[in-house]
């Protein structure tokens, strides 16, 4: 190895082995941090209360957060990635409108020496669709274990289906979600195997494609309706509460009742405002998650990791609970 010689201005020479290249600055060193959180559908429940949390944990840090709320536009995620590297964001955490922007946007990171992390939903490097990546091609993420919150809403689904003495012959099950969102996709599928596997019955199953709001599901939902004559109870499940609370909607405008509806929900945000009225309710119970915990378990991982160097853990999975009218207001469910 040789060992050269090294001078900066008149200053005294300095013995280096393999140049005079230093360490990338300290984002800390230079002022407060700043993080850029680009969040989808930002008036959503969820995401409001995932920004606050993200807010609250930002300023307890000292740390300079901008939120901004992208809508459903997935072209907007680059564009406001690119306009946040430009201001010197020192990270970005991001839950975007369609997964198929990772590798654009994970490029973009890497070539601008930013770390990024997901929430939610999954992200890929190398790949438009996550569930297509190779486990190294995935980006760090907090959020939830889409296959053990399907698992929980499907076997709640089947309790419920077992207190009513419907008969298999006339009852339905509803999946409602995006399935272009490898997290939606995985929920559904395990509510739907999970209920099959408690109920002792394999139901027949409509499955609508929806945006995962309340009126796309509405509409989505009333449209599939029409391919099942003669069904006269249904179980619901989806995505996130909005899914169900448009799929019961949906079914209330075509004749069916809180008695002839079962729904179980992800959220529980809406499920609540269903169940402050004490009048029975189709939407029997959801699954809480708790968008502040996932916003401030984000914040705090991306200062940690600027400033004192830590590594993103690949993946930091929030713990979940199933309330329903009797226990909601115990469990700390904000109704948004």
């Amino acid at each position: 190895m040789r060992l050269r010689l090294c001078t900066s201005g008149v200053a005294a020479l300095t013995l280096v082995l393999t140049g005079c290249s230093a360490d990338p600055p300290d984002p800390a060193a230079h002022g407060p941090l700043t993080i850029t959180f680009l969040q989808k559908q930002g008036d959503q429940g969820y995401f409001v209360e995932e920004a606050a949390g993200a807010r609250a944990r930002a300023a307890r840090l000292g740390v300079e957060l901008t939120v901004v709320d992208l809508g459903n536009d997935r072209d907007r995620a680059l564009k406001e990635a690119g306009t946040a590297v430009g201001r010197k964001t020192g990270g970005l955490i991001a839950v975007v409108p369609d997964p198929s922007v990772g590798p654009d946007l994970v490029s973009l990171a890497r070539r601008a020496d930013v770390p990024l992390l997901s929430t939610d939903d999954q992200l890929c490097a190398d790949y438009p669709d996550p569930g297509a990546c190779f486990a190294n091609g995935l980006v760090p993420r907090v959020g939830f274990d889409g296959g053990a919150m399907g698992a929980a809403v499907g076997e709640r689904a089947a309790i419920e289906y077992g207190r009513t003495g419907w008969k298999p012959a006339d009852t339905w099950t509803l999946s409602i979600a995006n399935d272009d969102i490898p997290v939606c996709r995985d929920r559904v599928n395990a509510a739907t195997q999970a209920f099959s596997a408690h109920a002792g019955a394999v139901l027949k199953n409509a499955k609508v494609w929806a945006a995962n709001t309340v009126d796309d599901a509405r509409k989505r939902t009333a449209y599939a309706l029409t391919g099942s004559p003669g069904v006269r109870h249904w179980v619901v499940w989806g995505c996130n509460d909005e899914d169900v609370e448009g799929g019961i909607k949906a079914l209330a405008e075509a004749g069916f009742g809180p008695e002839n509806v079962v729904g179980i929900g992800i959220g529980a945000y809406l499920a609540c405002k269903d169940w402050r009225t004490g009048r029975p309710a189709a939407m029997r119970a959801a699954l809480l998650i708790k968008g502040a915990e996932v916003g401030a378990l984000a914040v705090q991982q991306m200062a940690d990791r600027l400033r004192e160097h830590k590594e993103l853990p690949h993946e930091t999975i929030v713990p979940t609970v199933m309330v329903d009218p009797a226990n909601w207001q115990a469990s700390g469910a904000a109704c948004t």
